[in-house]
C-alpha cells in the first residue's frame, strides 16, 4: 500500500463517530495532523480543517483571483488611455487644498 493511500486512509472519520461523542477528539486531530475527510455511508460528505487553514486556503484563493485580474489588466493595458493626475483632479473638482492634512496612500 503506497503512503499516499495510506494517508488517505488516516484522513476518513466516518460520521458515525461524531455520533458516538468523538468529536472532540477528531477536531483535535484535525488541529495536530490537518485535515478530515468526514464519510457517511462510504460516500464522502465534508472535509474539516482548522480554522487557520481555511483562512490560509481563502487567502490564497484571493490572491490567486487578484493575480489573474492583474494579468488581464497588465495584457490588455493601452497606454494611450491613461488620464493624468491633474486631469482625473480636474475631473472630480479635487484642488491641493482638499488634499491638506491627509497622508500619502501606499499601494503595493
Amino acid at each position: 500500500m503506497s503512503t499516499s493511500i495510506l494517508g488517505v486512509m488516516k484522513s476518513l472519520v466516518p460520521i458515525s463517530l461524531f455520533n458516538k461523542g468523538y468529536a472532540g477528539k477528531i477536531f483535535s486531530d484535525v488541529r495536530r495532523n490537518g485535515a478530515k475527510l468526514v464519510v457517511k455511508n462510504n460516500v464522502p460528505e465534508c472535509v474539516l480543517i482548522s480554522p487557520e487553514e481555511y483562512t490560509k486556503m481563502v487567502e490564497e484563493l484571493n490572491d490567486a483571483r487578484l493575480l489573474g485580474v492583474a494579468s488581464y489588466r497588465m495584457e490588455h493595458f493601452d497606454h494611450n488611455q491613461l488620464v493624468p493626475q491633474n486631469k482625473v483632479d480636474e475631473i472630480l473638482g479635487v484642488s491641493e487644498n482638499d488634499l491638506i492634512g491627509f497622508e500619502e496612500v501606499e499601494i503595493e
